[in-house]
């Protein structure tokens, strides 16, 4: 905490030309009762780490190894109580879908308890070591699946909304096929005709969003990508970031699949990062998410034909929708 302090008072200190500084945090909420007031005062965006209730969190243990979620959960019910509107405005909650909980658990407990909606991520698929592979796949669920075994099915996926993965892809049908939206008020005032250049995969520029730095001191484009990849690297006389490095590797590794790309059906409306790809630099790697332009116009016609069924969830969409 020490260090969060010096960042932001040196932040504070800063000529703000306009700007307006955010701070956000992601946290075990361990040592959250300590440090409540502070959270609260400078008004940190607060994102807690709760997979659910206590078998949901049994994954997550002290030191001891003991269960965190009775330490959790009455730091969080502190939190609420002394800094009722910090809490309504400022604190959401992540959690890691696996083997002990469900989507259909998660939601409702963190729903019923603190009146919020979890941001429910499955696990990480990359970069798991060989040994491991088997013990993680027996602790790996499905986003998708755990909702379709849920017990109420339809009202889960109604209280789910824009998370529902159906819902999530009509949105996406409408956002790449419409024409009328557009990623940025660069690309609007820029490419106001959408005549615009198509990067290929759907890589984010180096630091165009964030800038993860490791505990070692290693600087990253996001905290979701291989360390074999760090860009430069934190010590104590400097910081070492070589600016045309970081390009010509950027470069060098969305050439890689240039040709798949080409005929990709998504090539226009690429998600994939190459940097969570385990294969991305074997010595003949392809990209598994290639699909065809007749896979592509299956889809589009399978999101007209939801819809067609579905009139409401347009509606929806386009009046309830102000950020995903």
């Amino acid at each position: 905490m020490n260090l969060v302090k010096e960042i932001v008072d040196y932040v504070k200190a800063q000529d703000k030309i306009g700007k307006k500084f955010i701070f956000n945090m992601t946290t075990n909420a361990l040592l959250l009762d300590r440090y409540a007031d502070y959270l609260a005062k400078n008004e940190f965006r607060l994102l807690i780490s709760l997979d659910g209730d206590r078998e949901g969190q049994s994954y997550r243990v002290d030191q001891n190894g003991h269960n965190s979620f009775d330490r959790v959960f009455n730091n969080i019910e502190y939190l609420r109580s002394n800094y009722p509107d910090y809490f309504s405005r400022f604190v959401m909650f992540n959690s890691v879908l696996h083997n002990r909980n469900s989507v259909e658990s998660i939601f409702h407990f963190i729903k019923t308890n603190f009146n919020k909606e979890a941001n429910i991520a499955q696990l990480n698929t990359s970069g798991i070591r060989p040994e491991k592979k088997e013990e993680f796949l027996n602790t790996y669920r499905g986003y998708y699946d755990s909702i379709m075994s849920s017990q109420d099915c339809e009202s889960l996926q109604d209280e789910l909304f824009i998370k529902n993965p159906i819902t999530g892809a009509i949105l996406d049908y409408i956002f790449y096929k419409s024409g009328n939206v557009f990623q940025s008020y660069n690309h609007l005032f820029l490419y106001p005709n959408k005549e615009q250049s198509k990067y290929l995969t759907g890589t984010c520029t180096p630091f165009s969003k964030k800038m993860f730095i490791t505990v070692n001191g290693k600087i990253l484009q996001c905290e979701k990508i291989d360390h074999r990849f760090y860009a430069g690297v934190v010590h104590d006389s400097g910081v070492d970031l070589d600016l045309e490095l970081i390009a010509s590797q950027h470069n060098r590794l969305t050439e890689i699949y240039k040709y798949q790309c080409e005929k990709c059906g998504y090539k226009n409306d690429c998600k994939k990062c190459i940097y969570q790809d385990d294969d991305i630099l074997s010595e003949t790697p392809i990209c598994k998410s290639c699909v065809s332009k007749e896979y592509v116009d299956k889809e589009d016609s399978c999101a007209l034909k939801y819809l067609r069924f579905h009139p409401e969830l347009y509606y929806r969409l386009l009046k309830n929708t102000v950020v995903r």
